[in-house]
Parts: structure tokens; C-alpha cells; sequence
């Protein structure tokens, strides 16, 4: 495993190792997220390819394919802005995939695979929405649930991604992060 001496951040538990760590689990973490950024992509291409803009076609009572194009943040907050919001958006992700990368690689080799899931579904997720502003100036949904006259707002395979990997994040700080930290004596 290639280690690399880095400095004491902060928020950081007595379990971490204050290296940059490249082992397998790590390329494994990593891997997860490239997988992600290509199915992703892959399903958002299918859509391009096959429906044409708020074209929608049924699949069952609750759920439909829709083509839609979103230049705002989940559930389409700042969409109507002027545009300079799809700049800020994607800073705002490149920043935080970098942090994300770097916070997979420094963390240690046992008892962190529910954290280490969890960074590596939320960084495979904002890639692939980075990659959609970048090329597109929005990100592509078309995951539809609805019922009756009320609808949730459309998603995609990256927003799963990132919504999944947040629960694991939190449930790793509220739970797991209790079951590695030795008790406190008062």
C-alpha cells in the first residue's frame, strides 16, 4: 500500500491514520464511483437518444420515464435563475469531489466500509451531474413517481447515488462512529 504523510485535519478520530492510503479498498471505493459516473451516463445518453424534451412514457401507474432538463439544484431550486447558477453548482461539486476523494483515501484500512460506501456513492453522483453542467449546461432527469395530480420531482441514477451515499454518511456519523469510539467514563 502506498502511504503519503499528509497534516492533522480536522474532525479527524484517533482511528485515523493521518496518510494518504492507496491500497485496494480504496481502489475498490473509487471503482464504485467510476461505476456510478458510467451508469449514470449511460442511462441519461438512453434518454437523450430516445425521448424527446418532457416527452414521457409510462411504465406503471406510479412511475414514468420522462426527458427533462434541470439548470437548478435538487428539486429544481435556482432553476429560473439567469444562469449563473450552473456555474456555481459545478464549483460547488468539483469542490467537494475533491475533498470527498481525498477524505476516501485517508481513511483506514478497518471499519470504515459503510463510511467509505457512502463517500464513494455521493462522489460517483456529483461527477456524473458535473459531467451533464459541463457538457450540457444541465443536468438530465428522467425518473419520474407520481400519483394522481401529484408528481416528485424528476431524478436520475446520480441523484440516487448522492441521496444513498448521504444516508450512509449520516448513518455512519449517528450510529457506527458510537460502536467504534470507546465509552466515556464520567
Amino acid at each position: 500500500m502506498l502511504t503519503v504523510p499528509v497534516s492533522n485535519g480536522f474532525l479527524r478520530n484517533k482511528d485515523m491514520t493521518g496518510k494518504l492510503q492507496f491500497g485496494p479498498r480504496h481502489i475498490a471505493w473509487l471503482g464504485l464511483s467510476v461505476g456510478v459516473v458510467l451508469i449514470d451516463q449511460l442511462t441519461k445518453w438512453l434518454v437523450i437518444d430516445a425521448l424527446t424534451l418532457y416527452q414521457r412514457i409510462s411504465i406503471l401507474p406510479i412511475f414514468d420515464l420522462v426527458r427533462l432538463h434541470n439548470t437548478g439544484a435538487a428539486f429544481s431550486f435556482l432553476a429560473d435563475a439567469s444562469g449563473w447558477q450552473n456555474w456555481l453548482f459545478t464549483g460547488v461539486a468539483v469542490v467537494v469531489s475533491v475533498g470527498i476523494t481525498w477524505w476516501i483515501l485517508t481513511l483506514p484500512r478497518e471499519g470504515y466500509r459503510v463510511l467509505g460506501l457512502g463517500l464513494a456513492l455521493v462522489l460517483g453522483g456529483a461527477i456524473g451531474n458535473v459531467i451533464d453542467r459541463s457538457l450540457y449546461g444541465y443536468v438530465v432527469d428522467f425518473l419520474l413517481f407520481h400519483y394522481e395530480e401529484w408528481s416528485y420531482p424528476a431524478f436520475n441514477v446520480a441523484d440516487s447515488a448522492i441521496t444513498c451515499g448521504v444516508v450512509l454518511i449520516v448513518y455512519d456519523s449517528l450510529i457506527l462512529e458510537k460502536r467504534r469510539s470507546p465509552q466515556q467514563e464520567p
